[in-house]
């Protein structure tokens, strides 16, 4: 069967597996279907018979002559006419022989719903290793192991091809998940809340399919208007952040994730401030951050944006209206507001002078409007369709809390009627489960969304603005910035020389930033006493001294570091006193040197970091810098390479962001000037692979204009394997 609208792959750029034959299959076997009671194998063919699946099923099992009442087959093999999607639901011991007879029959798609792989380990991993190999050799895409099944609502479809106890409804929300356990679940809330899916996908193991292939595919079905997704890990987050990209600003389909299960893996390395505070979770925020994806923090949460997002039409900005007919919800509703960075929509005169003609003198025409306890659905209809006219509006939350002369269901009755054709996203909060169920299931049905309690609405409006405000015209990557890409190459090659992973000194990391045209400050290394006039001349005073040690990372645990050094004597003085704190840190320890370096100038101390993941390669930190940035951990992430507006989001996401804009007479710092830093550390990074981790530490910023210096530096290089 071929849908209206139907995807077609770009299989030449093998970017995406194609999924149609799996998604969309004309026919269906079932390897190991059976009629014993409570078996997954029944489940499974019972779900596609009773789900009406609109092609033509194939019960495989040798021992069974048919299954709920259709005709069964001893193998795949025997199978008389082409099988599109074989369901495999055999022994994880049977699981590779039923992959070799698909390739055999031509089999264009497989779902793996058995356990025993390589979540048990040992030979669990083995067999699944045989199993993606065979799926390659045979290049039939493969769902699983592991997993609940695939589910595909369309009615020109209406496939069910998992075990789980209950088939979805139709509706515009596909639903991603590594977690079959997860997906019962979540079939049995949206059965109650009445939410309905076009694709329904448990992908398990991805010993082969991954969750990019699922997202390719999604792109451009038509039946999907918002993707959830429960994600325990990312295959390749390079590939990940591009496709959704591709969802979010191309195809404007919002997409909303859990993430769970933090790896350990980014917190091995702790030689810098970076390392120690870039874990892998660190990762997985900055990918959604850079796709365009919301990260949620529960299913509950996860259900209340989906309906938003499925429902009701994006808002063009964050100035929000509330109506309520009680004080204290309008009240939650407005400090709910504020704090998910909505606005209170400021009224027009004409809209102010409408609520006074149609509301009694005792209610509130100012933002919330408080239509008053014994509000009717009269009063409710003539409010919403004031507020909603005026151009100063982009959204609104109609709260209803049920008293004895509110009419419940005729208030649901007139939301849907009012908010037709407006183009203005309304959620509503009426609260209360059982007085207000009749109301609660009518807006349901009309596709307005409604919350148990009305913070729920604020944020889920909050989260439709954070995604609409991403639907501007698609940022580009900034043209690269001038660098001398062989000279930093040779530095790196140099220090590789020492070491297989090798810890840049100061003066070496100073001088492979200097590569990238970061703004450095005055510095001379002097390895003998004679060699400090010339050096403080040629940096000036007062000036700063450092030691130089590849083995001495934090140079003032050590007792190495001299500031405001005003003159000869004390910059000789500074000098022995640096190389007797060094050797008593550590008397191994090789000392290069000391750094004479110019002493920079008061200002803002911010901090720059990278740190390679091993499975997402370079990530970009900022935050507030200084000794103290491991305590107060107000730092964000971005994966590099990065756009522009990538950096300006890092930098403004700190929270406290208010100290760069200037606080208590201080000026605004050059913002502009962290931002060029920022970027020219992503395309180092992007650049020079060999880099696993670095610090600026501190960056000092200037105000506004006057730019900013790199104070203090550290760079790790490893090897290439």
């Amino acid at each position: 069967m071929r849908l209206e609208g139907e995807i077609t792959y770009k299989l030449e750029s093998r970017m995406y597996k194609n999924l149609h034959p799996i998604l969309n299959p004309e026919s269906i076997a079932v390897v190991g279907a059976t009629n014993r009671p409570g078996s997954v194998g029944r489940a499974v063919f019972s779900n596609l018979i009773q789900g009406g699946f609109q092609g033509v099923l194939f019960p495989v099992n040798p021992k069974a002559r048919s299954v709920h009442g259709v005709k069964s087959y001893p193998s795949l093999l025997e199978v008389p006419d082409e099988v599109d999607l074989a369901v495999m639901v055999v022994p994880p011991e049977a699981v590779l022989e039923t992959m070799e007879q698909a390739a055999v029959k031509g089999v264009k798609g497989a779902v793996v719903i058995t356990a025993g792989f390589k979540e048990v380990g040992g030979p669990g991993l083995e067999r699944e290793n045989r199993l993606r190999q065979a799926a390659h050799e045979a290049g039939m895409p493969l769902v699983g192991p592991n997993c609940l099944g695939v589910i595909n609502t369309n009615p020109a479809v209406r496939m069910n091809a998992s075990f789980a106890v209950r088939s979805p409804k139709p509706g515009r929300i596909a639903f991603l998940s590594q977690s079959g356990a997860l997906c019962t679940s979540v079939l049995d809330v949206a059965a109650g809340r009445n939410i309905g899916f076009s694709k329904f996908i448990s992908f398990g193991n991805k010993a082969d399919v991954t969750e990019i292939d699922l997202l390719g595919y999604l792109k451009d079905d038509p039946d999907t208007q918002v993707i959830l997704m429960y994600l325990e890990d990312i295959s390749d987050g390079r590939r990940f952040i591009e496709t959704a990209r591709e969802i979010a600003w191309d195809a404007k389909k919002p997409m909303l994730a859990i993430k769970s299960g933090v790896s350990a893996e980014g917190a091995k390395a702790a030689n810098s401030h970076t390392g120690s505070l870039a874990g892998s979770d660190a990762a997985y925020d900055a990918i959604f951050l850079q796709s365009g994806i919301q990260r949620v923090e529960g299913v509950t949460e996860l259900f209340h944006y989906a309906q938003a997002f499925a429902s009701q039409p994006m808002p063009r900005g964050n100035r929000v209206a509330i109506i309520t007919n009680a004080g204290g919800p309008g009240i939650m509703a407005t400090d709910a507001a504020i704090r998910h960075g909505l606005k209170l929509a400021e009224f027009s005169g004409r809209t102010k002078e409408k609520l006074r003609e149609h509301l009694p003198p005792t209610a509130n025409i100012h933002n919330p409007v408080d239509v008053i306890g014994d509000a009717t659905h009269q009063r409710y209809e003539a409010a919403m369709r004031d507020v909603l006219a005026d151009e100063g509006v982009d959204g609104a939350v109609v709260i209803l809390t049920p008293q004895a002369m509110t009419d419940v269901l005729e208030t649901a009755q007139i939301v849907p009627r009012v908010a037709r054709g407006l183009d203005k996203p309304v959620l509503c909060s009426f609260m209360g489960i059982v007085d207000v169920s009749a109301g609660v299931a009518h807006l349901q049905e009309q596709g307005i969304p409604n919350f148990l309690f009305p913070e729920a609405a604020v944020r889920s409006l909050a989260a439709m603005v954070r995604f609409g405000e991403r639907l501007a015209p698609r940022p580009r990557w900034l043209r690269p910035v001038k660098a001398d890409c062989s000279a930093a190459h040779d530095l790196i090659v140099e220090a590789l020389e020492q070491a297989e992973s090798y810890f840049m000194p100061e003066n070496e990391a100073s001088r492979l930033l200097g590569c990238y045209g970061f703004p450095l400050l005055k510095s001379r290394l002097v390895s003998d006493p004679d060699q400090i006039e010339v050096a403080a001349d040629y940096v000036g005073y007062p000036l700063v001294m450092k030691i130089v040690s590849p083995q001495i990372v934090h140079k003032s645990e050590a007792d190495g570091v001299r500031v405001g050094i005003k003159n000869l004597d004390e910059a000789h003085a500074a000098y022995a006193q640096v190389l007797l704190g060094a050797k008593r840190y550590d008397p191994s320890a090789r000392i290069v040197g000391v750094n004479v370096m110019q002493m920079a100038a008061r200002g803002v101390e911010v901090i720059l970091g990278a740190n390679r993941d091993p499975r997402f390669g370079p990530i970009v930190m900022f935050g507030l810098g200084g000794t103290l940035v491991e305590v107060l951990k107000d730092v964000t992430f971005r994966l590099a390479p990065m756009w522009e507006s990538s950096a300006e989001n890092m930098i403004r996401g700190i929270r406290s962001f208010e100290v760069l804009k200037g606080v208590r007479g201080n000026p605004p710092v050059d913002l502009a000037a962290i931002k060029d830093c920022v970027l020219r550390l992503s395309q180092m990074l992007e650049e020079n692979p060999e880099i696993a981790e670095l610090d600026i530490n501190p960056l000092i910023a200037y105000p506004e204009g006057q730019g900013c210096a790199v104070a203090d530096c550290r760079i790790l290089v490893r090897r290439l394997p």
